[in-house]
């Protein structure tokens, strides 16, 4: 049997299969990354609930593993060398997963740093200003009077839609007919901006075209209706 014991994070949440990669994560936008990417590629995985509102991701156990103390992180119990191997960093992962599977990143050179490009693009950008919309609009930020920093993060978000919009123009996925980790890294922050933070109409979302049919279609996935939902919050 696989020994994780060298991991301190399974002191706190153990692996009752040691042997499959071990995903600790909660249905954020980040978090959803990596479980739609192990349900896309059918990477056999067993998925732990970290409670952010509880602050787990600030215990020593997980900052072991993550010390950046934010979710998704994974332990490969199969990783570089056949040794087990932990990774944080959410767009790091999915690069990690494309490369052990051989799904979802295009084989040639320039088509496959053209898809890591959107997927920095999401990391730089898209997530953070989403993220800063959503405080702004839908938590503690709508007490803030002035609604400068709201207007300046709605400002830049509808920028980025407008990216990505020109993007995916005559694409069906942002690299053309295949879909990618591009795709996936993208979906979870698109969802969670007009859906979860209600910034649907703050953005102008549906004066677009291209990025709702876009969404449609990778919704429709039944690895990302699948992945949306795990691992269950706790």
């Amino acid at each position: 049997m696989t020994d994780l014991s060298a991991f301190p994070i399974t002191r706190r949440w153990p692996a009752a299969h040691p042997d499959r990669l071990q995903l600790y994560s909660v249905p954020t936008p980040n978090g959803v990354k990596v479980s739609i990417m192990l349900e896309e590629i059918g990477l056999p995985y067993e998925p732990h609930a970290i409670n952010i509102g509880a602050n787990e991701t600030w215990t020593e156990e997980f900052l072991s593993l993550n010390p950046n103390g934010k979710i998704p992180a994974i332990i490969d119990p199969d990783g570089p060398g056949g040794k087990p191997f932990g990774l944080f960093e959410s767009g790091a992962i999915l690069l990690y997963l494309a490369e052990k599977s051989g799904q979802l990143l295009p084989k040639d050179p320039a088509l496959r740093y053209e898809t890591i490009q959107w997927v920095f693009f999401q990391m730089a950008a898209v997530g953070p200003m989403f993220g800063q919309l959503g405080f702004f609009h839908k938590f503690a930020g709508r007490e803030i009077e002035d609604k400068r920093p709201l207007e300046r993060y709605r400002a830049e978000s509808k920028r980025l839609l407008g990216v990505l919009e020109q993007r995916l123009d005559g694409r069906p996925w942002m690299m053309g007919d295949d879909y990618t980790i591009a795709d996936i890294s993208l979906l979870g922050w698109v969802r969670n901006l007009v859906g979860f933070y209600g910034a649907r109409e703050l953005v102008e979302f549906d004066t677009l075209r291209n990025v709702p049919a876009w969404l449609e279609r990778g919704l429709a996935r039944p690895a990302v209706q699948r992945g949306l939902e795990i691992p269950k919050r706790p």
